[in-house]
């Protein structure tokens, strides 16, 4: 999966990628994935295939700023938007931003091609809907290459509740022993941010222009919520639910991420008798692999994130730090654990982690994944956690 021209793979020259709405839950899916290129680049020696520009809210203000972004790019992941707010801020603000990266395209002869995620709103007669429509409109006629991506219900892991986003919101109340009430007949077409963003980079890397409708799972309001309770019970009694439909995979790893960083580490129900200690490791999830490793003092292991893939920790002897930091650039968690008190932690995805040998003897550690390792797809993209 490339961007790259013949000419781009003989220079090395990355090619200059513009990412708008940064912040925002497509912004930042967007961002982490062209990062796990680059990295898994960089992995095999290579020169990384992005340079990556990320854009605020605020770089649409300052025009030299918008201008010295678009110079050059290949691309543009257009998801800045306002999706809440007074009616009139709404309708105003998606015209007004698409209006701002249209003139500052024409004005620097960029020839990216821009992706603009549109929703499936933009046929209704709405605030919304109406902004959506007219931006779509002013950035097809501004650019020479344009792909219309129209969006169902995204979710995703970093998802914020409370802000047009049922899933994120039924997550945060499951987690909290709420019970949201909803409409019985509620319907809602789900679409996870990564496979949205995927849709988008595979547009550019295959010319793709017009419109593109990723193809969602339609669900009953009152299913997806069972489905989180059930996800939320099985977990809470340290039981992986199945994880054998990728949608279902991606809607667990969205609620694990709302768990971070208070809800690790786990500790484990331990059975003791004369006989001495039994525990359970891992179970369900549909089976996966596990691994088993010895650290020596002093010893890291890791520093690499996942997309799709759920990994546990668990340090049977010895003394470790786990470390985990939200990918591009998030804080870094430290969990301290300790073979005499087994506890699991979870790496969420779209973060990096690592694990410490900070004590003085070997570290006997288990990790558990619900897939078996496939070399020719190993979703493991190397990232420091530390610098």
């Amino acid at each position: 999966m490339h961007m790259h021209s013949a000419a781009d793979a003989v220079t090395g020259e990355a090619r200059r990628v513009v990412v708008t709405g940064a912040g925002g839950l497509l912004g930042r899916h967007c961002l982490v994935r062209l990062h796990a290129r680059n990295c898994a680049a960089r992995f095999r020696g290579e020169p990384a295939p992005y340079d990556l520009v990320p854009l605020d809210r605020a770089a649409f203000n300052d025009a030299a700023r918008l201008a010295g972004a678009l110079e050059g790019a290949a691309a543009v992941f257009h998801f800045a938007g306002v999706n809440r707010g007074p009616e009139e801020e709404v309708e105003a603000g998606n015209v007004d931003i698409a209006t701002r990266l249209a003139e500052a395209s024409r004005a620097g002869g960029s020839a990216a091609h821009i992706v603009y995620a549109n929703s499936t709103h933009a046929a209704s007669d709405t605030p919304y809907g109406r902004s959506k429509r007219r931006a779509g409109d002013i950035l097809a006629n501004a650019a020479p290459r344009f792909t219309d991506l129209v969006l169902p219900h995204i979710f995703g892991e970093g998802a914020r509740p409370f802000y047009n986003n049922v899933t994120a919101t039924f997550i945060h109340q499951v987690m909290r022993g709420e019970t949201p009430s909803v409409n019985p007949d509620g319907r809602v077409q789900l679409l996870h941010a990564g496979a949205a963003v995927e849709a988008a980079i595979d547009a550019v890397a295959e010319g793709v222009t017009g419109e593109l409708r990723p193809a969602p799972r339609p669900m009953g309001v009152v299913d997806l919520l069972a489905r989180l309770q059930d996800m939320h019970a099985s977990y809470g009694a340290n039981l992986f639910p199945d994880l054998s439909d990728p949608f279902d995979l991606a809607l667990f790893n969205s609620y694990r991420a709302a768990l971070y960083p208070e809800g690790f580490p786990r500790p484990l129900k331990l059975n003791t008798d004369a006989r001495g200690v039994l525990f359970e490791a891992a179970k369900g999830g549909g089976g996966g692999q596990t691994f088993l490793s010895w650290t020596e003092p002093g010893v890291t292991r890791g520093n690499h994130f996942h997309l799709d893939k759920v990994e546990r920790f668990l340090v049977l002897e010895g003394e470790a730090i786990i470390r985990i930091r939200r990918v591009p650039d998030g804080p870094v968690w430290e969990y301290r654990v300790d073979g005499r008190q087994p506890a699991a932690v979870d790496m969420p995805t779209l973060h990096t982690h690592s694990i410490e040998n900070v004590g003085d003897k070997p570290l006997l550690t288990l990790f558990w994944t619900q897939a078996v390792f496939d070399p020719a797809a190993p979703d493991t993209y190397a990232d420091p956690v530390l610098g």
